[in-house]
C-alpha cells in the first residue's frame, strides 16, 4: 500500500528509505535507490547517496513518486520497490494584503 502526501503547492516534504531485514535490522542495498515521478508534476530532488529524495509540488492534481533498489548483495538482482501518492492542492490565502494609498483630493 502506497504512502500517502497531501501538499499545497508552496511546499515540498522529505522521503527517506530505511532499508531493513525480515527481522527489522538494518540492511544494505546495491548501488544507489532509483527514484521517478511516475504520473503528475511534482519534481524531485534526489539527496547524495540516493537514501532521500525531495518531493517538490508542483501544480494541483495526483502524482505518484516510485522508488526501487537491488537488494541482493551478489551478482543477482533482488529488486524492492515503494510508492508515494501525493495530492497537492493549492495554497491557501493568509492574509488579505489591504494596503493603504495616499490621500488624494475630492
Amino acid at each position: 500500500m502506497p504512502v500517502t502526501i497531501a501538499l499545497t503547492t508552496e511546499e515540498k516534504v522529505l522521503l527517506t528509505l530505511s532499508p531493513q531485514t525480515p527481522n527489522g535490522n538494518p540492511a544494505p542495498v546495491d548501488g544507489e535507490p532509483v527514484w521517478s515521478v511516475t504520473a503528475g508534476d511534482v519534481t524531485l530532488d534526489v539527496q547524495p547517496g540516493g537514501l532521500s529524495c525531495y518531493v517538490l509540488s508542483g501544480a494541483p492534481g495526483s502524482s505518484e513518486v516510485s522508488v526501487s533498489a537491488d537488494a541482493d548483495m551478489g551478482e543477482g538482482v533482488k529488486t524492492l520497490s515503494d510508492i508515494a501518492a501525493v495530492n497537492v492542492v493549492p495554497a491557501e490565502a493568509a492574509g488579505l494584503g489591504l494596503s493603504v494609498g495616499a490621500p488624494e483630493p475630492k
